[in-house]
């Protein structure tokens, strides 16, 4: 077990960036499956229905409250959480590799349909025991760092999944992405030992009680005053500015902007943009502090939705729209890494998969709510009025961030209870 001063003194970057890598192999695929193969099911012929019911594949994204139950109900021996990882991850190569065998153009729908979802349960499931570990292992200082090393690769991932494979498999043919992804995913299980080596993650911290997950477990999270704050943040925080960004591509192709500049500046350099703004925000998150950070980028986000606003009503189909977008890639990330960081905080040591799972299920449902509910402002009254609205959400959130600031875990215990 690392001492608190020996915690302190040691470099955690090897830990960090292995399991930040870890995060982005295991997100690039989700992220083929359901941004970038509907373009390829689209050129072969798939109709608008059968694209669209390909999404619903990804529902288990939303029940990792319920997939992160076995992790600390069933033990895997002392290194349960890389147990687990290895189990879960193999499971995710294998569908890959079915995936890859896959003729699309003689593929009954279901079939696809059922690959789709296999491979979205386990990579779903593959990124509970890889993001618990992180937790169990890292002290308290250097979670935020994990949270904003983890939404800075997916950030990569979906530069990866959603243009670099698409790329290959437009040179290489359907087979060459899953097979390079799932080689991917199997080297990256062989480093798992180097992610904390020596050292027991399967152990409890001194003086906390050994429990197993279930509904009492649940249900016990929200006992707790900082965690029901913490939740409403969760639910609110990022999904005006994560909607607008799913309706930045329509937006500029409707204004005038060609598809490939649309595809290198949103997908390619927002995307990079992201990843670095959440890389950046965990230094700036240490010095200011989250307590700071909350309603700081709370009101930048807030301040690029109205400027966005702005130009579209003003400047359409300008160059001032590009520069708009590409700073709602940088609060975007910067927001993502903040929520990721303090989700760590978040969790408590004796069930960091499950709660780790519950709480990326209340970001990803209201994430996934969000963009149905903006589509249906564009819908009946334009763009305008959609970011009009996104930026009157936001400014709630301001207002939730300020007056939640003080409410929930800045700083949470190193050891068991409530506390973290």
């Amino acid at each position: 077990m690392t001492l608190p001063h020996e915690a302190a003194a040691r470099s955690w970057w090897p830990q960090q960036l292995l399991i930040g890598w870890f995060n982005l192999v295991l997100t690039a695929p989700i992220i083929y499956l359901f941004v970038g193969l509907p373009l390829v099911m689209r050129q072969q012929g798939w109709s608008g229905t059968e694209i669209g019911l390909l999404q619903l594949a990804g529902l288990p994204a939303i029940l990792k409250f319920l997939l992160a139950t076995p992790l600390d109900r069933w033990r895997l021996g002392r290194l349960n959480y890389r147990n687990w990882a290895l189990v879960l991850g193999v499971g995710y190569v294998l569908v890959l590799g079915l995936l890859a065998a896959t003729d699309l153009s003689g593929t009954p729908y279901a079939v696809l349909f059922t690959l789709a979802m296999a491979a979205s349960l386990l990579g779903t499931w593959a990124d509970i025991p890889v993001n618990a570990l992180a937790i169990r292992i890292l002290p308290p200082p250097e979670r935020i760092r994990a949270g904003t090393i983890r939404s800075g690769a997916a950030s990569l991932a979906a530069i990866l999944g959603g243009g670099l494979m698409l790329v290959l498999q437009a040179r290489l043919g359907w087979a060459w992405p899953f097979l390079l992804m799932a080689g991917a995913i199997l080297s990256s299980l062989l480093l798992l030992r180097w992610i904390a080596p020596g050292e027991e993650e399967g152990g409890d911290p001194p003086g906390t009680q050994v429990t197993r997950a279930g509904l009492r477990e649940w249900i016990g999270y929200f006992h707790i005053a900082q965690h029901r704050v913490w939740a409403l943040l969760l639910l609110f925080y990022f999904p005006a500015i994560g909607a607008a960004w799913i309706y930045m591509k329509p937006l500029m192709l409707d204004q005038g902007f060609a598809q490939e500049q649309i595809a290198w500046s949103i997908g390619v350099a927002g995307g990079l943009i992201a990843a670095i703004a959440s890389m950046v925000a965990g230094p700036v998150i240490r010095v200011i502090g989250p307590r700071t950070a909350l309603p700081l980028f709370a009101g930048l986000n807030l301040l690029t939705m109205v400027t966005l606003t702005v130009v579209v009503s003003a400047f359409p189909g300008s160059g001032a729209l590009m520069a708009a977008s590409l700073a709602l890639a940088l609060v975007m990330g910067a927001s993502a890494g903040l929520l990721f960081g303090l989700m760590m905080n978040h969790a408590r040591p004796s069930l960091a998969a499950l709660d780790y799972g519950l709480q990326s299920s209340l970001f990803i449902s209201a994430r996934t709510m969000a963009p149905l509910m903006a589509g249906i402002l564009l819908d009946w009254l334009g763009y305008l009025w959609m970011l009009t609205g996104l930026a009157v959400g936001l400014g709630l959130v301001v207002l939730l961030a300020w007056f939640s600031r003080d409410r929930i875990f800045i700083h949470p215990h190193a050891s068991g209870g409530t506390g973290s």
